[in-house]
């Protein structure tokens, strides 16, 4: 299913941010400051009476925060976005500006680890309900949603990579009048329209594709004005997880080459996932890209999937022999990375909630790179070698 905007056109959208820099600069000067002075007293009060939007201190709005927010809103087709410190940040304040004590949210099974455990904590104690609900099954979705606050969805989940019919999804909590909110650091703008699938907030860990070189963390959300703004007015001023001057201006180099990274990573992931597929130490690939046609409302795939070992591997000779595949968490950049699922599962913190989210201590998450998929199969083929009988 295709977004309507090709590689070109969303190239187009963040080039379009290239002019009117200071000194006609082509890279946007960092605006480093942690407040803006007023003229003279009739410019400050109309802006404190809501009269003039303007920055005046970064917590609240800066410039080079202000065009990453601008940049990712227009991929998104969105009409706003606010940036955060971080990915669990924008989730945690997304939430906690439509929900109170006593109010029910549907999510998705599966949904990213820290959001899970968020969710089993935090929520918990302050009253809130949390029902999970396999996304796969509509009826068994629309069963679970009368009376929630909020639906939170990924598509594709963390780990199993289960893909949604997002629009179907959307249409359902819209009907309930439920708003809706979707994980969509997966496929990022490039390959992943949920406001035009009908999601109400887009949520991004922007360490992941959108800087794409692992030198930054942040998040970001994007959705209509009044859904953004109320976010905006009623958490992000005083949970204080604001995104820096520095790491916007790192977001925004990222955005530059996103729709070409996105093309390599997809490019290269397909290739070796298609051969683990057939290889014959691998029991399953969950890959969203390995069937016929791409699941409704991607309109491509991104670097990262998983894999489960047939008994009989030995995960940590595995890991061990790896080369240019390297152990760490994360994922979204120039770097290809592994986690086994037995490590996940050993953690001590809520060590129950891997099982929840379906890793199989046989699983292994895999971000491919953009170093060369031959070298990278040779890398992985080698371990496996090395690892069996």
């Amino acid at each position: 299913m295709s977004d309507g905007l090709d590689l070109f056109d969303k190239a187009s959208l963040i080039a379009a941010h290239d002019e009117g820099h200071a000194f006609d600069a082509v890279v946007p000067p960092i605006v480093q400051t942690s407040l803006f002075t007023f003229k003279d007293y009739d410019e400050m009060i109309a802006c404190y009476l809501g009269e003039h939007v303007r920055p005046v201190y970064s917590r609240g709005l800066n410039p080079t925060v202000r065009m990453f927010e601008e940049m990712l809103a227009k991929l998104e087709g969105a009409e706003d976005a606010i940036g955060f410190a971080s990915g669990m940040s924008a989730i945690s304040s997304t939430v906690l500006s439509f929900v109170e004590p006593g109010d029910r949210i549907v999510a998705v099974r599966h949904v990213y680890p820290d959001a899970f455990r968020l969710f089993g904590t935090h929520l918990r104690r302050m009253r809130i309900e949390v029902t999970y609900v396999d996304g796969r099954d509509e009826e068994a979705v629309a069963r679970a949603l009368p009376g929630a606050k909020l639906f939170y969805m990924e598509s594709p989940t963390s780990w199993v990579m289960d893909t949604h019919d997002v629009a179907v999804l959307a249409a359902l909590a819209r009907a309930k009048g439920i708003v809706t909110v979707i994980d969509n650091s997966w496929a990022s703008p490039i390959f992943q329209q949920p406001i035009a699938l009908g999601v109400d907030l887009v949520i991004h860990s922007a360490s992941k594709y959108l800087g794409g070189h692992s030198d930054v963390v942040a998040g970001v959300v994007a959705g209509s004005s009044d859904l953004v703004g109320r976010i905006r007015s009623e958490a992000y001023p005083y949970l204080g997880a604001k995104l820096s001057p520095f790491e916007a201006w790192l977001l925004i180099r990222g955005l530059r080459t996103l729709p070409i990274r996105m093309k390599a990573h997809e490019r290269s992931a397909l290739g070796i996932a298609r051969r683990l597929q057939e290889h014959p130490s691998v029991e399953t690939v969950c890959h969203p890209g390995l069937g016929n046609h791409l699941p409704p409302g991607l309109s491509g795939t991104s670097g990262l999937f998983s894999f489960i070992f047939r008994e009989g591997v030995d995960l940590r000779r595995f890991a061990d022999h790896l080369q240019l595949f390297k152990l760490g968490v994360s994922w979204g950049g120039h770097e290809s990375l592994i986690v086994p699922g037995e490590i996940v599962l050993a953690q001590k913190a809520q060590p129950n909630s891997a099982v929840a989210f379906g890793i199989s201590p046989r699983s292994v998450r895999l971000h491919v790179g953009l170093e060369g998929t031959e070298a990278l199969w040779s890398d992985l083929e080698a371990a496996i070698a090395a690892s069996s009988g």
